[in-house]
């Protein structure tokens, strides 16, 4: 798997927003959660709505119903993470400020515009797929 991919693996879709998870976003940066999290408090006006959030209770039941978790990593977890949208980790390097932060970023920005291009490739298919699917359930009828 290249770094394209694996970023991309590593991006949800919640809320009807892509979002990246703070484990693994610490993970890609070479930092702890708990450090990437400070930092982002410690410079929270840089973080409104539009660019993290916390996930609630069922979002991170249903995250964690969608990804293969081992135990340990379950047991890690003492609250639900955050998610930061494109925005979000567009700031967050300048708050971690390394210089792998900034090489990381550039690979993550480059998968949410790669991931954004396929979408936007493919709507016309989804259109497609939309108007076939209604049209055998009128034919059904």
């Amino acid at each position: 798997m290249n770094e394209l991919q694996l970023i991309q693996s590593k991006i949800y879709e919640i809320r009807g927003q892509r979002v990246m998870l703070d484990r693994d976003l610490a993970e890609l940066y070479g930092v702890e959660t708990r450090a990437l999290n400070q930092a982002v408090k410690r410079n929270a006006e840089r973080f409104p709505e539009d660019f993290m959030f916390q996930l609630t209770d069922n979002e991170t039941e249903n995250w964690k119903s969608q990804i293969v978790i081992s135990n340990s990593i379950k047991m890690g977890m003492r609250r639900n993470p955050y998610a930061f949208t494109e925005l979000g980790v567009a700031m967050l390097s300048s708050v971690l400020n390394s210089k792998t932060a900034i090489q990381i970023n550039m690979g993550i920005m480059r998968a949410f515009v790669t991931m954004r291009q396929m979408i936007a490739e493919n709507s016309p298919l989804n259109r497609l797929s939309t108007l076939e699917k209604n049209f055998n359930e009128l034919k059904q009828d």
